[in-house]
């Protein structure tokens, strides 16, 4: 752990977590996929993902910035993104469709789930919750045999460049055996990112390949595709 990362602004950090069972349908994820494989969550947030899918006999890791602080500080400080969350997307209802979620009750129902599960499991289970800040890991190489990233490259492209975006992208690859999966491939404005394409042609320039896929979740219009990057001779 670097202690220049001890002191970050958490109040920078959002805090907001989605469950099990949207990670399964946001990287179209198999019983083999959470069986057979050793999985990287990265950002993995307020995510439940690590802990039941390690509930359920996979073998899961969360890494994430955030992790840097207490789990009571984040927990307090997903509560209170929750609640920011829930206002905003009430403002701007016909930005997302409502049939994955029927109300924004039960969404918030959802995530204060997945945030309960989170902070239960990295009490029980500190060793499974890495702090970590990219685009830098401190992993092995080739630990991993799938990396699972959400919500992050594509969706800040305002904030992050895109040398962030493709330093990201080869670490991420260091740290993983066979392939990457990322989600959603449009930014807050549900429009397709502007660094799509050039990310696209960085890894073809470092001898991967890559596939967009359909997912079966679709919130945020427009944010139903996934980006598997496989790892050169896989």
């Amino acid at each position: 752990m670097s202690n220049t990362n001890v002191g970050l602004d958490l109040e920078r950090i959002i805090f907001i977590g989605r469950t099990f069972e949207e990670y399964s349908d946001i990287f179209n994820l198999t019983k083999e996929d959470l069986m057979d494989k050793k999985i990287l969550d990265c950002p993995s947030g307020a995510c439940s993902f690590t802990a039941i899918a390690n509930q359920l006999g996979g073998d899961v890791t969360a890494a994430d910035i955030a992790y840097y602080h207490p789990v009571q500080s984040l927990k307090e400080k997903g509560l209170q993104d929750l609640e920011h969350g829930i206002a905003h997307i009430e403002k701007v209802k016909q930005n997302y469709k409502w049939d994955y979620f029927k109300s924004s009750d039960e969404l918030h129902a959802t995530r204060s789930k997945a945030l309960l599960d989170f902070t239960t499991d990295m009490i029980a289970n500190p060793q499974r919750y890495v702090a970590a800040t990219l685009p830098q890991l401190p992993f092995a190489d080739k630990q991993f045999d799938v990396t699972l990233s959400a919500h992050f490259l594509f969706m800040y492209a305002d904030r992050l460049d895109l040398g962030f975006h493709k330093a990201t992208l080869a670490e991420l690859m260091r740290v993983t055996r066979s392939e990457i999966r990322i989600f959603p491939l449009v930014d807050q404005t549900s429009e397709r990112s502007e660094f799509v394409d050039e990310v696209l042609s960085y890894i073809q320039e470092m001898g991967w390949s890559y596939e967009v896929q359909a997912t079966r979740y679709e919130f945020q219009r427009n944010a139903n595709q996934m980006l598997i990057i496989q790892a050169a001779g896989v």
